[in-house]
Protein backbone atom coordinates (compact mmCIF):
# COMPACT_ATOMS: atom_id res chain seq x y z
CA UNK A 1 0.00 0.00 0.00
CA UNK A 2 1.34 3.62 -0.88
CA UNK A 3 2.44 5.57 1.72
CA UNK A 4 0.38 8.82 2.31
CA UNK A 5 0.98 12.28 2.44
CA UNK A 6 -0.26 15.26 4.53
CA UNK A 7 -3.58 16.63 3.63
CA UNK A 8 -2.05 20.30 3.07
CA UNK A 9 0.31 18.82 0.47
CA UNK A 10 -2.49 17.47 -1.18
CA UNK A 11 -4.78 20.42 -1.37
CA UNK A 12 -1.87 22.66 -2.35
CA UNK A 13 -1.06 20.41 -5.53
CA UNK A 14 -4.04 21.58 -7.15
CA UNK A 15 -4.19 24.71 -9.26
CA UNK A 16 -7.92 24.15 -9.85
CA UNK A 17 -9.76 27.49 -10.24
CA UNK A 18 -6.74 30.27 -10.76
CA UNK A 19 -7.12 31.71 -14.17
CA UNK A 20 -3.34 32.29 -14.89
CA UNK A 21 -0.56 29.79 -13.64
CA UNK A 22 1.28 32.65 -11.86
CA UNK A 23 -1.65 33.06 -9.38
CA UNK A 24 -1.45 29.11 -8.57
CA UNK A 25 -0.38 28.35 -5.23
CA UNK A 26 2.43 25.81 -5.39
CA UNK A 27 3.66 24.69 -1.75
CA UNK A 28 5.73 21.12 -3.21
CA UNK A 29 8.51 22.87 -3.89
CA UNK A 30 11.79 21.70 -2.03
CA UNK A 31 14.14 23.81 -3.08
CA UNK A 32 15.48 26.54 -0.80
CA UNK A 33 17.69 28.18 -3.18
CA UNK A 34 14.49 29.82 -4.75
CA UNK A 35 13.62 31.00 -1.35
CA UNK A 36 14.37 35.11 -1.62
CA UNK A 37 13.07 35.82 1.62
CA UNK A 38 10.01 37.52 0.24
CA UNK A 39 8.17 34.53 -1.37
CA UNK A 40 7.65 36.78 -4.87
CA UNK A 41 9.56 33.91 -6.78
CA UNK A 42 9.42 30.16 -6.70
CA UNK A 43 9.83 27.00 -8.59
CA UNK A 44 6.81 25.51 -10.52
CA UNK A 45 6.75 21.56 -9.73
CA UNK A 46 4.83 20.20 -12.73
CA UNK A 47 1.20 17.95 -11.87
CA UNK A 48 2.93 15.12 -13.53
CA UNK A 49 6.21 15.26 -11.49
CA UNK A 50 6.73 12.74 -8.39
CA UNK A 51 8.72 14.94 -5.72
CA UNK A 52 10.95 12.91 -3.33
CA UNK A 53 9.62 12.22 -0.42
CA UNK A 54 11.06 14.66 2.37
CA UNK A 55 13.02 13.72 5.02
CA UNK A 56 10.75 14.97 7.70
CA UNK A 57 7.84 12.34 6.21
CA UNK A 58 7.57 8.75 7.42
CA UNK A 59 5.69 5.98 5.38
CA UNK A 60 2.91 4.86 6.74
CA UNK A 61 -0.67 3.56 5.65
CA UNK A 62 -4.37 3.79 6.65
CA UNK A 63 -6.01 0.16 6.97
CA UNK A 64 -9.92 -0.11 7.48
CA UNK A 65 -11.32 -2.34 9.46
CA UNK A 66 -12.39 -4.81 6.94
CA UNK A 67 -8.56 -5.11 5.90
CA UNK A 68 -7.70 -5.68 9.58
CA UNK A 69 -9.92 -8.79 9.26
CA UNK A 70 -8.27 -10.39 5.92
CA UNK A 71 -5.00 -9.45 7.12
CA UNK A 72 -5.71 -11.61 10.48
CA UNK A 73 -7.01 -14.22 8.01
CA UNK A 74 -4.04 -14.06 6.17
CA UNK A 75 -1.72 -14.99 8.85
CA UNK A 76 -4.12 -17.65 10.45
CA UNK A 77 -3.86 -19.59 7.25
CA UNK A 78 -0.20 -19.25 6.96
CA UNK A 79 0.73 -20.22 10.21
CA UNK A 80 -1.88 -23.19 9.19
CA UNK A 81 0.01 -24.28 6.22
CA UNK A 82 3.45 -24.23 7.61
CA UNK A 83 2.53 -26.10 11.04
CA UNK A 84 -0.02 -28.39 9.72
CA UNK A 85 -2.63 -27.70 12.09
CA UNK A 86 -6.54 -26.49 11.66
CA UNK A 87 -7.35 -22.74 11.17
CA UNK A 88 -9.33 -22.04 14.39
CA UNK A 89 -6.14 -23.64 16.26
CA UNK A 90 -3.59 -21.19 14.38
CA UNK A 91 -5.63 -18.58 15.18
CA UNK A 92 -5.33 -19.85 19.01
CA UNK A 93 -1.92 -20.32 18.78
CA UNK A 94 -1.36 -16.79 16.82
CA UNK A 95 -2.93 -14.69 19.49
CA UNK A 96 -1.55 -16.81 22.40
CA UNK A 97 1.99 -15.55 21.07
CA UNK A 98 0.78 -12.15 20.51
CA UNK A 99 0.61 -12.28 16.49
CA UNK A 100 4.95 -12.36 16.52
CA UNK A 101 4.96 -15.05 14.32
CA UNK A 102 9.01 -15.43 14.80
CA UNK A 103 8.65 -16.31 18.20
CA UNK A 104 6.00 -18.30 17.84
CA UNK A 105 8.19 -20.48 15.42
CA UNK A 106 11.06 -20.28 17.65
CA UNK A 107 9.32 -22.29 20.21
CA UNK A 108 7.77 -24.53 17.96
CA UNK A 109 10.92 -25.62 16.71
CA UNK A 110 12.34 -26.00 20.42
CA UNK A 111 9.50 -28.49 21.10
CA UNK A 112 6.13 -28.11 19.12
CA UNK A 113 4.38 -30.37 22.61
CA UNK A 114 5.01 -27.70 24.87
CA UNK A 115 3.42 -24.78 22.75
CA UNK A 116 0.62 -26.57 22.45
CA UNK A 117 0.07 -27.67 25.47
CA UNK A 118 0.31 -24.08 26.66
CA UNK A 119 -2.06 -23.11 24.27
CA UNK A 120 -4.74 -25.67 25.02
CA UNK A 121 -4.48 -27.44 22.14
CA UNK A 122 -4.75 -31.57 22.78
CA UNK A 123 -2.46 -32.95 19.93
CA UNK A 124 -4.25 -36.75 20.45
CA UNK A 125 -7.71 -34.93 18.59
CA UNK A 126 -5.78 -35.02 15.06
CA UNK A 127 -4.53 -31.55 14.56
CA UNK A 128 -4.52 -31.38 10.48
CA UNK A 129 -8.23 -32.01 11.21
CA UNK A 130 -10.36 -29.51 9.20
CA UNK A 131 -12.17 -27.05 12.18
CA UNK A 132 -15.48 -28.53 10.56
CA UNK A 133 -15.14 -31.86 10.74
CA UNK A 134 -14.64 -31.36 14.75
CA UNK A 135 -17.93 -31.46 16.35
CA UNK A 136 -18.94 -28.89 19.19
CA UNK A 137 -22.80 -29.68 19.52
CA UNK A 138 -24.42 -32.92 19.75
CA UNK A 139 -28.26 -33.87 20.68
CA UNK A 140 -28.11 -35.86 23.78
CA UNK A 141 -31.11 -37.85 24.68
CA UNK A 142 -30.20 -37.76 28.77
CA UNK A 143 -28.89 -35.04 30.07
CA UNK A 144 -28.99 -32.66 33.02
CA UNK A 145 -27.59 -28.75 32.08
CA UNK A 146 -25.75 -27.94 35.40
CA UNK A 147 -26.03 -24.18 34.83
CA UNK A 148 -29.74 -24.01 33.94
CA UNK A 149 -30.95 -27.77 35.12
CA UNK A 150 -32.61 -27.89 32.26
CA UNK A 151 -33.28 -32.14 31.53
CA UNK A 152 -35.38 -31.55 28.33
CA UNK A 153 -35.27 -35.19 26.43
CA UNK A 154 -32.75 -34.73 23.46
CA UNK A 155 -31.80 -31.02 24.09
CA UNK A 156 -28.89 -29.49 21.84
CA UNK A 157 -25.42 -29.58 24.38
CA UNK A 158 -22.34 -27.71 23.56
CA UNK A 159 -18.94 -28.68 24.17
CA UNK A 160 -14.98 -27.95 23.45
CA UNK A 161 -13.46 -31.29 21.51
CA UNK A 162 -9.74 -29.94 23.28
CA UNK A 163 -11.04 -29.89 26.73
CA UNK A 164 -9.66 -32.58 29.20
CA UNK A 165 -12.06 -35.33 29.63
CA UNK A 166 -13.46 -35.40 33.40
CA UNK A 167 -13.47 -39.17 34.94
CA UNK A 168 -17.12 -40.33 34.14
CA UNK A 169 -17.91 -41.61 37.53
CA UNK A 170 -17.58 -37.54 38.79
CA UNK A 171 -19.58 -36.17 36.25
CA UNK A 172 -22.87 -35.43 37.73
CA UNK A 173 -24.76 -33.75 35.01
CA UNK A 174 -24.92 -37.33 32.65
CA UNK A 175 -27.84 -39.21 33.91
CA UNK A 176 -25.73 -41.65 31.96
CA UNK A 177 -22.16 -41.30 31.94
CA UNK A 178 -21.46 -44.86 30.97
CA UNK A 179 -22.72 -44.10 27.36
CA UNK A 180 -20.08 -41.69 26.30
CA UNK A 181 -16.59 -43.02 25.76
CA UNK A 182 -14.76 -39.58 27.63
CA UNK A 183 -17.12 -36.98 29.56
CA UNK A 184 -17.09 -33.62 27.99
CA UNK A 185 -17.22 -29.79 29.65
CA UNK A 186 -21.05 -30.08 28.33
CA UNK A 187 -23.93 -27.48 28.41
CA UNK A 188 -26.82 -26.66 26.43
CA UNK A 189 -26.56 -24.94 24.06
CA UNK A 190 -28.53 -21.41 25.38
CA UNK A 191 -26.34 -20.82 28.64
CA UNK A 192 -23.61 -21.23 26.74
CA UNK A 193 -24.48 -18.91 23.65
CA UNK A 194 -25.70 -16.07 26.76
CA UNK A 195 -22.34 -17.07 28.13
CA UNK A 196 -20.37 -16.16 25.48
CA UNK A 197 -22.66 -13.10 24.52
CA UNK A 198 -21.91 -11.61 27.84
CA UNK A 199 -18.43 -12.38 27.67
CA UNK A 200 -18.22 -10.04 24.41
CA UNK A 201 -20.20 -7.22 26.08
CA UNK A 202 -17.68 -7.12 28.94
CA UNK A 203 -14.97 -6.20 25.75
CA UNK A 204 -13.40 -10.11 25.97
CA UNK A 205 -13.06 -11.99 22.51
CA UNK A 206 -10.22 -14.33 22.63
CA UNK A 207 -9.33 -14.96 26.36
CA UNK A 208 -13.23 -16.44 27.05
CA UNK A 209 -12.38 -19.66 28.55
CA UNK A 210 -14.65 -22.49 28.98
CA UNK A 211 -17.44 -22.92 31.40
CA UNK A 212 -16.24 -25.29 33.44
CA UNK A 213 -15.19 -24.29 36.62
CA UNK A 214 -11.33 -23.79 36.51
CA UNK A 215 -10.52 -24.83 33.23
CA UNK A 216 -8.78 -22.57 31.31
CA UNK A 217 -9.14 -23.86 27.72
CA UNK A 218 -9.89 -20.96 25.16
CA UNK A 219 -13.26 -21.19 23.23
CA UNK A 220 -12.12 -20.94 19.77
CA UNK A 221 -13.27 -18.42 17.03
CA UNK A 222 -15.03 -20.91 15.32
CA UNK A 223 -17.37 -22.05 18.17
CA UNK A 224 -18.10 -18.41 19.62
CA UNK A 225 -19.69 -17.59 15.29
CA UNK A 226 -21.49 -20.78 15.53
CA UNK A 227 -22.82 -20.00 18.61
CA UNK A 228 -23.57 -16.45 17.73
CA UNK A 229 -25.00 -16.64 14.24
CA UNK A 230 -27.51 -20.01 14.80
CA UNK A 231 -29.78 -17.58 16.95
CA UNK A 232 -32.26 -16.56 14.50
CA UNK A 233 -34.82 -15.28 16.99
CA UNK A 234 -32.85 -12.53 17.46
CA UNK A 235 -30.86 -11.67 14.14
CA UNK A 236 -30.22 -8.11 14.86
CA UNK A 237 -28.98 -8.73 18.10
CA UNK A 238 -26.58 -11.57 17.10
CA UNK A 239 -25.48 -9.17 14.20
CA UNK A 240 -24.76 -6.42 16.49
CA UNK A 241 -22.63 -8.90 18.75
CA UNK A 242 -20.73 -10.56 16.02
CA UNK A 243 -19.95 -7.28 14.72
CA UNK A 244 -18.45 -6.33 18.25
CA UNK A 245 -16.98 -9.54 18.38
CA UNK A 246 -15.08 -9.15 15.10
CA UNK A 247 -14.03 -5.31 16.30
CA UNK A 248 -12.88 -7.09 19.81
CA UNK A 249 -10.55 -9.02 17.63
CA UNK A 250 -9.49 -6.42 15.54
CA UNK A 251 -8.76 -4.57 18.49
CA UNK A 252 -6.87 -7.20 20.28
CA UNK A 253 -4.46 -7.73 16.45
CA UNK A 254 -3.78 -4.01 17.26
CA UNK A 255 -2.88 -4.00 20.66
CA UNK A 256 -0.23 -7.04 19.78
CA UNK A 257 1.31 -4.95 16.45
CA UNK A 258 3.98 -2.41 17.34
CA UNK A 259 3.53 -1.37 13.33
CA UNK A 260 -0.63 -0.64 13.74
CA UNK A 261 -2.35 1.73 16.48
CA UNK A 262 -5.56 2.86 16.20
CA UNK A 263 -6.28 6.47 14.99
CA UNK A 264 -6.82 8.23 18.82
CA UNK A 265 -9.72 10.39 17.12
CA UNK A 266 -13.47 9.61 18.52
CA UNK A 267 -15.46 6.90 17.27
CA UNK A 268 -12.32 6.95 14.17
CA UNK A 269 -12.58 3.22 12.42
CA UNK A 270 -9.52 3.62 10.86
CA UNK A 271 -5.93 2.29 12.08
CA UNK A 272 -2.79 3.40 11.00
CA UNK A 273 0.23 1.64 10.04
CA UNK A 274 3.68 2.83 10.48
CA UNK A 275 6.99 0.53 10.70
CA UNK A 276 8.59 2.70 13.01
CA UNK A 277 11.19 1.48 15.97
CA UNK A 278 10.96 2.39 19.17
CA UNK A 279 14.44 2.71 19.51
CA UNK A 280 14.39 5.04 16.23
CA UNK A 281 12.02 7.93 18.06
CA UNK A 282 15.09 9.66 19.14
CA UNK A 283 15.84 10.99 15.89
CA UNK A 284 12.56 10.60 14.19
CA UNK A 285 8.99 12.40 14.69
CA UNK A 286 6.53 9.82 12.76
CA UNK A 287 3.61 12.64 12.03
CA UNK A 288 0.72 10.50 10.19
CA UNK A 289 -2.75 11.78 9.24
CA UNK A 290 -5.88 9.40 9.49
CA UNK A 291 -8.67 9.39 6.68
CA UNK A 292 -11.32 9.80 9.34
CA UNK A 293 -12.28 13.52 7.89
CA UNK A 294 -10.77 15.85 10.45
CA UNK A 295 -8.82 17.31 8.28
CA UNK A 296 -5.22 18.92 9.04
CA UNK A 297 -5.67 16.62 12.81
CA UNK A 298 -2.44 14.28 12.31
CA UNK A 299 -1.00 12.46 14.87
CA UNK A 300 2.68 11.18 16.24
CA UNK A 301 2.58 7.35 15.68
CA UNK A 302 5.38 7.06 18.54
CA UNK A 303 3.20 8.34 21.36
CA UNK A 304 0.20 8.98 20.05
CA UNK A 305 -0.04 12.77 21.09
CA UNK A 306 -1.38 15.16 18.47
CA UNK A 307 1.43 16.06 15.83
CA UNK A 308 4.70 17.88 17.20
CA UNK A 309 7.35 17.67 14.74
CA UNK A 310 9.79 18.69 14.96
CA UNK A 311 10.00 17.81 18.69
CA UNK A 312 10.91 14.56 19.14
CA UNK A 313 8.80 12.25 21.58
CA UNK A 314 10.80 11.80 24.91
CA UNK A 315 11.38 15.77 24.89
CA UNK A 316 7.53 16.43 24.41
CA UNK A 317 7.14 13.81 27.31
CA UNK A 318 9.68 15.69 29.41
CA UNK A 319 8.70 19.37 28.13
CA UNK A 320 4.55 18.06 29.00
CA UNK A 321 6.06 17.20 32.56
CA UNK A 322 7.55 20.00 33.37
CA UNK A 323 4.60 21.95 32.04
CA UNK A 324 2.13 20.27 34.51
CA UNK A 325 4.23 19.57 37.90
CA UNK A 326 4.69 21.54 40.51
CA UNK A 327 8.67 22.12 39.48
CA UNK A 328 8.05 25.39 38.52
CA UNK A 329 6.39 26.33 41.53
CA UNK A 330 9.36 24.93 43.73
CA UNK A 331 11.81 27.11 41.50
CA UNK A 332 9.38 30.24 41.98
CA UNK A 333 9.32 29.51 45.87
CA UNK A 334 13.04 29.10 45.73
CA UNK A 335 13.79 32.42 43.63
CA UNK A 336 10.97 34.71 45.86
CA UNK A 337 11.51 33.12 49.20
CA UNK A 338 13.84 32.08 52.24
CA UNK A 339 13.72 29.68 55.18
CA UNK A 340 13.68 30.85 58.80
CA UNK A 341 17.56 30.38 59.58
CA UNK A 342 15.63 29.19 63.07
CA UNK A 343 12.57 27.10 62.94
CA UNK A 344 13.07 27.26 58.41
CA UNK A 345 9.36 28.28 58.03
CA UNK A 346 9.21 29.76 54.51
CA UNK A 347 9.11 33.52 54.33
CA UNK A 348 7.76 35.34 51.34
CA UNK A 349 9.56 39.09 51.71
CA UNK A 350 6.51 41.41 50.52
CA UNK A 351 7.73 44.82 51.01
CA UNK A 352 10.67 46.61 50.41
CA UNK A 353 12.68 46.21 54.45
CA UNK A 354 15.25 43.65 54.92
CA UNK A 355 14.47 43.14 58.32
CA UNK A 356 12.27 40.42 58.12
CA UNK A 357 10.40 38.61 61.87
CA UNK A 358 9.13 34.93 61.17
CA UNK A 359 5.59 34.93 62.54
CA UNK A 360 6.03 31.34 63.76
CA UNK A 361 9.02 32.11 65.68
CA UNK A 362 9.78 35.56 65.87
CA UNK A 363 13.04 35.10 64.73
CA UNK A 364 14.37 38.35 63.31
CA UNK A 365 17.14 38.23 60.56
CA UNK A 366 18.29 39.82 57.68
CA UNK A 367 16.59 38.96 53.80
CA UNK A 368 19.91 39.59 51.47
CA UNK A 369 22.55 37.76 54.17
CA UNK A 370 20.05 35.71 56.18
CA UNK A 371 22.08 36.85 59.36
CA UNK A 372 20.92 38.24 62.55
CA UNK A 373 18.93 41.06 62.58
CA UNK A 374 21.07 42.19 65.83
CA UNK A 375 24.38 41.97 64.32
CA UNK A 376 23.61 44.92 62.10
CA UNK A 377 23.26 47.53 63.93
CA UNK A 378 21.49 50.35 62.52
CA UNK A 379 21.60 49.81 58.96
CA UNK A 380 18.29 48.98 58.55
CA UNK A 381 17.64 49.37 55.09
CA UNK A 382 20.99 48.51 53.35
CA UNK A 383 22.58 45.04 54.52
CA UNK A 384 26.39 46.10 54.92
CA UNK A 385 27.08 42.62 55.58
CA UNK A 386 26.59 41.29 51.95
CA UNK A 387 30.22 40.69 51.20
CA UNK A 388 29.93 37.66 53.95
CA UNK A 389 27.21 36.29 52.81
CA UNK A 390 27.04 32.83 51.93
CA UNK A 391 28.45 31.90 47.76
CA UNK A 392 26.45 29.30 47.48
CA UNK A 393 23.48 30.53 48.81
CA UNK A 394 23.94 33.50 46.86
CA UNK A 395 24.74 31.10 43.63
CA UNK A 396 21.34 28.91 44.36
CA UNK A 397 19.70 31.55 44.60
CA UNK A 398 20.11 33.23 41.57
CA UNK A 399 20.68 29.92 39.58
CA UNK A 400 17.05 29.68 40.94
CA UNK A 401 16.15 32.80 39.02
CA UNK A 402 17.50 32.50 36.06
CA UNK A 403 16.11 29.15 35.65
CA UNK A 404 13.03 29.86 36.21
CA UNK A 405 13.25 33.44 33.66
CA UNK A 406 14.81 30.86 30.97
CA UNK A 407 11.88 28.62 31.49
CA UNK A 408 9.01 31.76 31.36
CA UNK A 409 11.15 32.64 28.34
CA UNK A 410 9.95 29.32 26.36
CA UNK A 411 7.03 28.30 27.88
CA UNK A 412 5.28 31.97 27.13
CA UNK A 413 6.65 31.72 23.63
CA UNK A 414 4.97 27.84 23.69
CA UNK A 415 1.48 28.89 25.06
CA UNK A 416 0.87 32.02 23.17
CA UNK A 417 1.30 29.53 19.41
CA UNK A 418 -0.86 27.52 21.60
CA UNK A 419 -3.30 30.44 22.09
CA UNK A 420 -3.32 30.79 18.66
CA UNK A 421 -4.04 27.65 17.60
CA UNK A 422 -7.42 27.70 19.47
CA UNK A 423 -8.10 31.13 18.34
CA UNK A 424 -7.78 29.99 14.64
CA UNK A 425 -10.71 28.34 15.10
CA UNK A 426 -12.43 31.26 15.32
CA UNK A 427 -10.41 32.34 12.09
CA UNK A 428 -11.58 30.06 10.36
CA UNK A 429 -15.10 30.92 10.72
CA UNK A 430 -14.13 35.17 10.24
CA UNK A 431 -12.33 33.55 6.60
CA UNK A 432 -15.25 32.04 5.50
CA UNK A 433 -16.99 35.75 5.95
CA UNK A 434 -14.29 37.57 4.52
CA UNK A 435 -14.89 35.32 1.54
CA UNK A 436 -18.26 35.83 0.78
CA UNK A 437 -17.28 39.77 1.55
CA UNK A 438 -14.39 39.28 -1.59
CA UNK A 439 -17.03 37.51 -3.70
CA UNK A 440 -19.71 40.44 -3.17
CA UNK A 441 -16.97 43.16 -3.92
CA UNK A 442 -15.61 41.32 -6.97
CA UNK A 443 -16.22 39.10 -9.59
CA UNK A 444 -14.40 36.20 -8.56
CA UNK A 445 -15.92 33.02 -7.80
CA UNK A 446 -15.77 30.55 -4.59
CA UNK A 447 -12.93 28.90 -6.22
CA UNK A 448 -11.27 31.66 -6.83
CA UNK A 449 -11.51 33.20 -3.11
CA UNK A 450 -10.51 29.87 -1.47
CA UNK A 451 -6.37 31.22 -1.84
CA UNK A 452 -7.87 32.52 2.04
CA UNK A 453 -9.10 29.38 3.20
CA UNK A 454 -5.47 27.59 2.41
CA UNK A 455 -3.82 30.82 4.01
CA UNK A 456 -5.55 29.76 7.51
CA UNK A 457 -4.73 26.12 7.19
CA UNK A 458 -1.28 26.54 6.43
CA UNK A 459 -1.08 29.43 9.53
CA UNK A 460 -2.49 26.46 11.83
CA UNK A 461 -0.28 23.80 10.54
CA UNK A 462 3.22 26.54 10.84
CA UNK A 463 2.08 27.51 14.83
CA UNK A 464 2.15 24.06 15.32
CA UNK A 465 5.51 23.89 14.02
CA UNK A 466 6.18 26.75 16.00
CA UNK A 467 4.64 25.88 19.44
CA UNK A 468 7.37 22.63 19.57
CA UNK A 469 9.99 24.55 18.37
CA UNK A 470 10.15 26.69 21.77
CA UNK A 471 9.53 23.11 23.73
CA UNK A 472 12.33 21.90 21.77
CA UNK A 473 14.94 24.82 21.75
CA UNK A 474 14.84 24.68 26.14
CA UNK A 475 16.18 21.30 25.93
CA UNK A 476 19.04 22.12 22.88
CA UNK A 477 22.50 22.37 24.06
CA UNK A 478 23.76 25.18 22.89
CA UNK A 479 26.12 24.66 19.77
CA UNK A 480 26.32 25.69 15.85
CA UNK A 481 23.05 23.66 15.24
CA UNK A 482 21.50 25.00 17.70
CA UNK A 483 22.01 28.77 16.16
CA UNK A 484 20.64 27.62 12.62
CA UNK A 485 17.71 26.35 14.47
CA UNK A 486 16.87 29.49 15.96
CA UNK A 487 17.34 31.52 13.05
CA UNK A 488 15.01 28.92 10.86
CA UNK A 489 12.63 29.33 14.31
CA UNK A 490 12.85 33.28 13.71
CA UNK A 491 12.42 33.25 10.34
CA UNK A 492 9.43 31.35 10.21
CA UNK A 493 7.82 32.86 13.14
CA UNK A 494 8.48 36.60 11.12
CA UNK A 495 6.69 34.91 8.15
CA UNK A 496 4.27 33.87 10.18
CA UNK A 497 3.24 36.86 11.78
CA UNK A 498 3.22 38.51 8.42
CA UNK A 499 0.45 36.16 6.86
CA UNK A 500 -1.70 36.44 10.22
CA UNK A 501 -1.60 40.45 9.90
CA UNK A 502 -2.57 40.03 5.73
CA UNK A 503 -5.46 37.61 6.86
CA UNK A 504 -6.61 40.96 8.95
CA UNK A 505 -6.56 43.26 6.79
CA UNK A 506 -9.83 44.79 5.53
CA UNK A 507 -11.38 44.10 2.38
CA UNK A 508 -11.70 47.02 -0.34
CA UNK A 509 -13.04 46.43 -3.94
CA UNK A 510 -10.52 48.30 -5.24
CA UNK A 511 -7.34 46.45 -3.41
CA UNK A 512 -8.85 42.57 -3.31
CA UNK A 513 -6.09 41.87 -6.46
CA UNK A 514 -3.95 42.99 -4.80
CA UNK A 515 -4.44 41.38 -1.57
CA UNK A 516 -5.23 38.53 -2.97
CA UNK A 517 -1.61 38.42 -4.57
CA UNK A 518 -0.04 39.20 -1.41
CA UNK A 519 -1.86 36.28 0.71
CA UNK A 520 -0.96 33.96 -1.99
CA UNK A 521 2.71 34.61 -2.47
CA UNK A 522 3.01 35.09 1.38
CA UNK A 523 1.18 31.77 1.80
CA UNK A 524 3.58 30.11 -0.47
CA UNK A 525 6.71 31.73 1.58
CA UNK A 526 5.20 30.89 5.02
CA UNK A 527 4.98 26.82 3.70
CA UNK A 528 8.39 27.04 2.46
CA UNK A 529 9.82 28.37 5.61
CA UNK A 530 8.06 25.78 7.46
CA UNK A 531 9.00 23.11 4.97
CA UNK A 532 13.01 24.03 5.66
CA UNK A 533 12.63 23.91 9.46
CA UNK A 534 11.17 20.80 9.42
CA UNK A 535 13.50 19.42 6.52
CA UNK A 536 16.62 20.97 8.46
CA UNK A 537 16.16 19.75 11.70
CA UNK A 538 15.18 16.03 10.39
CA UNK A 539 18.55 16.22 8.63
CA UNK A 540 20.52 17.08 11.99
CA UNK A 541 18.93 14.66 13.76
CA UNK A 542 20.05 12.41 11.01
CA UNK A 543 23.95 13.18 10.73
CA UNK A 544 23.59 13.62 14.65
CA UNK A 545 23.95 17.21 14.89
CA UNK A 546 21.35 17.77 17.92
CA UNK A 547 22.45 17.49 21.32
CA UNK A 548 20.29 17.88 24.43
CA UNK A 549 21.10 19.27 28.04
CA UNK A 550 19.03 16.30 29.61
CA UNK A 551 18.63 12.45 30.10
CA UNK A 552 15.75 10.72 28.72
CA UNK A 553 15.25 7.29 28.64
CA UNK A 554 12.77 5.81 25.24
Amino acid sequence: MSSDTSDIELEYDSTEGYEDDEDAIDLDSNDPSSDDGDGSSFNMVPMATQPTKPLYQVEYSVLQESELTQRQIREIEHVAGIIGIASKDAALVLRYFGWNKDLLMEKYMDSPEKVFRDVGIRTDLGLNKPSSSRRRTRSTPKFVCQICFNDEPNQETVYLPSCPPLPKDSDPRSRSASSYQSVKHEFCRDCYTYYVEAKIKEGESRTIECMESECKQIVDENTIVNLLTVRDANLPESEKLMGRFQTLLNRTFVDDNPALKFCPAPNCIYTIECHVSKKSLDTVVPSVTCHCGQRYTSFCFGCSLADHQPCICPIVKLWLQKCEDDSETANWISANTKECTKCHSTIEKNGGCNHMTCKKCKHEFCWVCTGVWADHGMAWYSCNRYEERDEHGKDQQSKSRASLERYLHYYNRFANHEQSLRLDKELHAKTEKKMEEIQHASNLSWIEVQFLNKAVETLSVCRTTLKWTYAMAFYLEKNNFTALFEDNQRDLEQAVEDLSGLLESPIEADTIADLRQKVTDKTVYVHKRNEIMLEETARDYQDGRVFWNTHFKL
